[in-house]
């Protein structure tokens, strides 16, 4: 038999499974929790700027949206590292922070790609069961070197009490990224912990609030000793010059990013409140998406009955989460045309 030349470990593992990406015209997206209304027109002019400039590197070290991230935080700039998308930034901490005899820990239902980016490096995890109403408590004597905690969590979109966040972070032996990707749609944020306690970082994206999805930009807040480690792994120069600058004019028109925030929080609560009095049974959500259990019939048939009317949203199997679907906040038409297809139900 011919010996395989991929790792035992790559060919064990399970890869990551992103939401279904249609590839024909015509379908109301609301399956991959992105933002459904457009960047800061500021963006046009980074477009337009002379294209000369790409025969360049980019800036290896992100200097000036650094800068300007550790401005809207309260921060110095060495506290701040831009990666290619969250997701970089994420492998980066386990490449990072965990030795080969060490582990990684992540809540489970949480985001899938943890215990992808554990398995590829050979580490093992700790994941830790929600409870059934999708709260935590943490087993005794646990221990991890990495555990990452998705605040507000997806798939659920619940957003953890903050003394609860503190003292686990407080306690906690190794490192706690808290990945803070849909925060901006909460009532409120955990950035200051990543100045209160040293072993804490923050992870953000632009994927969610700043309609940034197809450009692949993340940071991460810490103490300068964590956020010095990143930089040594990263590659050379791994976030490209359009990424930086389009991030960066995104970042300065915060205006532009709450004004999209609220009106999607403003949609969420209505559907919410539509689909209760329907009798579905909403959980509480602090960001861009519901977690919604639907009646009489399984979250399955409800999945398929949508996708033929040509509506995407994201069904989970698994026996805590298979009951469930998650439904991304779309614009007003969109959720309408949702609310109509739900009323009349799976044949």
């Amino acid at each position: 038999m011919k010996r395989s030349l991929v790792r035992q470990a790559v060919e064990r593992m399970h890869a990551y499974a992103p939401g279904e990406q249609p590839r024909e015209p015509g379908f109301i997206k609301l399956n991959t929790n992105e933002n459904p209304y457009p960047p800061s027109a500021a963006i046009q002019e980074v477009l337009q700027r002379p294209f000369d400039r790409l025969r360049l590197y980019p800036d290896p070290l992100c200097m000036d949206l650094r800068v300007e991230l550790a401005r809207l935080h309260g921060r110095r700039p060495e506290q701040v590292f831009v990666g290619n998308g969250s997701d970089e930034v994420l492998a980066l901490c386990v490449r990072a922070f965990v030795e080969r005899t060490g582990s990684v820990g992540y809540f489970e239902p949480s985001y899938s790609l943890y215990p992808v980016l554990a398995t590829a490096e050979e580490l093992a995890v700790r994941p830790v069961p929600l409870n059934s109403d999708f709260s935590w408590a943490m087993p005794a004597e646990y221990a991890a070197s990495l555990f990452f905690l998705t605040t507000p969590n997806a798939p659920t979109g619940v957003q953890y009490p903050r003394e609860t966040v503190r003292e686990f972070c407080a306690h906690f032996p190794g490192v706690v990224v808290l990945d803070e990707a849909y925060v901006d749609f909460a009532r409120e944020h955990f950035m200051d912990l990543a100045l209160e306690f040293d072993n804490v970082l923050v992870a953000r994206s632009f994927s969610k609030s700043y309609s940034l999805a197809g450009l692949r930009v993340g940071y991460v807040v810490g103490a300068e000793p964590l956020i010095g480690a990143l930089f040594k792994i990263k590659d050379s120069y791994n976030v490209d010059r359009l990424a930086q600058e389009i991030a960066l004019a995104a970042v300065l028109d915060q205006k532009h990013m709450r004004r999209n925030v609220e009106c999607i929080q403003m949609s969420r609560e209505h559907t919410a409140a539509t689909l209760r009095e329907r009798g579905f049974d909403v959980g509480p959500s602090e960001s861009n998406f519901l977690w919604v259990k639907p009646p009489r019939r399984p979250a399955a048939e409800w999945h398929a009955a949508l996708r033929e009317q040509r509506i995407l949203v994201r069904h989970f199997p698994g026996k805590q989460i298979g009951a469930y679907l998650r439904i991304t906040i779309g614009t007003e038409s969109e959720m309408t045309a949702l609310l109509d297809a739900l009323n009349a139900g799976p044949i």
